[in-house]
């Protein structure tokens, strides 16, 4: 064994321009696989990345009030308060479309809305300067508010200068009561810190709703997503007798659903790429084809010698694995490299994944056996006396 191995790597050596054109295939092969399957799944990776700050233990519940059924916010916290075994957090949603201003300053893409005092802590947020909306606020309709860090920094110059400030939402006085800490590292318009929070009920007030449509529950167990779900759909159902009256979402679910897509976007990519290694394995075999050929006069001698019919099969066979071998290695270095190059190029964070490392690593070496079985069996059957009248 250890003497074919040796035979191999010389006869690799001796022939440096074809080796290295018998390694191309392979290594072009490799390195597509490592640079796609890397690239679609850093990217994927930050969309996922940003889902799941929406928040992944969220159920949002969107509910069509009519004249003669309806859901009120009562209802709605008592079912909360029955299953306390499966949700911890509960906020009504109001959406107030209006410009908020301070003095001569206003923004009109700021998002208004009416929260509970749990929807800090739903959100994950914490508070740089002040307080949250408290369960006080809320029941005595008290015009306070809690506002992002973009609108503290665009009308008052900062945090600190914003507390205790007085905000007009709708003509009506705010007086800010916390300041919630940057989500991004630059907070811009209509981003995640354009925000104001205002109670629920004043919310209510200001749109001229009877009835709240927007709820947020938060699960306490993510594996439970789908009883919890099961649990508010037949609550509602109770209610409206008509599942096209509400609808409810779990983030959980959607992002299990986008994990899948994208565990199958890399498997489409990545046999995508691994018919490249396919062409490879086809071009390794036809130059150990022209290789048996060049060399039959060689093997006629060595046979008439009483070399065995498996040592001529196993040297061109571990020539063939050596020679994929090589290329498969030189190819995941250059996958490597040039996934953390275009990847910081465009803005990824990509960083080749072990298992597509040793996948195509593997694969390549399964091309070398599998193709150069052919002509090493070829070879080892050569009759000694046609191959020693060869020219």
């Amino acid at each position: 064994m250890l003497q074919s191995f040796k035979l191999a790597i010389r006869s690799i050596w001796g022939n440096k321009m074809r080796s290295f054109l018998t390694m191309l295939g392979i290594i072009i092969g490799v390195a597509a696989v490592i640079i796609l399957v890397s690239l679609v799944n850093g990217y994927m990776g930050s969309v996922v990345e940003s889902f799941a700050s929406m928040g992944v233990n969220q159920i949002n519940v969107n509910v069509t009030n009519l004249s003669s059924r309806s859901l009120d916010v009562d209802q709605m916290y008592a079912f909360y308060e029955e299953h306390t075994d499966l949700f911890d957090g509960l906020s009504p949603n109001v959406t107030v479309s209006t410009t908020i201003k301070h003095g001569d300053d206003s923004l009109t893409s700021t998002s208004v809305a009416g929260r509970s005092e749990q929807y800090l802590e739903i959100k994950d947020y914490k508070l740089e300067q002040g307080r949250n909306l408290s369960y006080a606020d809320i029941a005595a309709r008290q015009k306070v508010c809690v506002i992002g860090a973009y609108v503290a920094q665009e009308l008052y110059g900062g945090a600190e200068k914003a507390l205790g400030e007085t905000l007009k939402v709708g003509g009506y006085a705010f007086k800010i009561v916390g300041v919630a800490e940057a989500q991004e590292d630059d907070p811009d318009q209509g981003g995640t810190d354009d925000f104001v929070w205002l109670p629920y009920s004043v919310a209510v007030k200001m749109s001229r709703n009877a009835n709240i449509s927007s709820y947020t529950f938060t699960i306490i167990d993510t594996t439970k997503a789908e009883e919890c779900k099961t649990q508010i759909e037949n609550y509602l159902y109770e209610i409206f007798k008509d599942d096209d009256l509400y609808r409810v979402t779990a983030m959980s679910e959607m992002l299990d659903s986008l994990n899948e897509q994208i565990a199958m976007m890399s498997g489409m990519l990545g046999g995508i790429a691994g018919i490249s290694l396919l062409v490879a394995g086809v071009g390794v075999m036809n130059i150990m084809l022209v290789s048996v050929t060049e060399r039959t006069r060689e093997i006629g001698i060595r046979k008439s010698l009483g070399a065995d019919k498996s040592v001529i099969m196993r040297q061109f066979v571990i020539e063939a694995a050596v020679t994929s071998s090589l290329g498969g290695l030189i190819g995941i270095l250059i996958g490597c490299v040039a996934t953390t190059a275009v990847g910081a190029a465009v803005g990824i964070n990509a960083t080749p994944t072990p298992a597509a490392i040793i996948i195509s690593f593997s694969v390549s070496v399964g091309i070398g056996l599998l193709f150069g079985y052919m002509p090493a069996s070829r070879a080892a059957n050569l009759n000694p006396i046609d191959a020693l009248r060869s020219e």
